[in-house]
């Protein structure tokens, strides 16, 4: 992980941010082109009802519309939170190449149960384990306690 990666995952963490402010959960994702250009930016958007929303499935189909297989292959997602599996299966299925993270699955897991709050609905995998041959980099030491501090306002946990 590079000092670019480290500025788009702080970009993620901001979107995160603004996710947890509007009233949702606290998660962001960045799609940057081989060129390093960012094609597509969303934050997570499932208050409204809709748990699909995440922000790295809307980056799955966003590239599946706008970009070619070979570019899709070439760009970089980043995202302030490892993927779900729903979102790394679409991650899979369109074949985006490398994901950056900056906060893991069991980093998550592991704030969750320490705030005695019970996991989501669905089992918390690693994205290698829905896509094998991802090439995966994470988590961003320098942004844990940042997105620790999201994920704490989200449920409510006092200091």
């Amino acid at each position: 992980m590079n000092s670019t990666d480290l500025q788009h995952l702080r970009r993620c963490v901001s979107l995160a941010r603004a996710a947890l402010e509007d009233g949702d959960e606290p998660f962001g994702s960045l799609l940057v082109d081989a060129n390093g250009e960012v094609r597509f930016e969303d934050r997570n958007r499932v208050a409204g009802g809709d748990a699909t929303r995440h922000p790295e499935f809307a980056i799955a189909r966003w590239a599946a519309e706008h970009m070619t297989p070979q570019q899709r292959a070439a760009a970089t997602v980043y995202t302030s939170g490892e993927h779900c599996p729903m979102c790394a299966a679409a991650h899979g299925w369109v074949g985006l190449g490398r994901i950056v993270y900056a906060s893991s699955t069991q980093q998550l897991g592991e704030w969750l149960a320490q705030w005695d709050i019970a996991p989501g609905p669905v089992a918390a995998l690693p994205i290698t384990d829905i896509v094998p041959a991802a090439q995966v980099e994470g988590p961003a030491a320098e942004l844990a306690e940042e997105i620790r501090e999201l994920h704490r306002r989200l449920h409510d946990v006092p200091e």
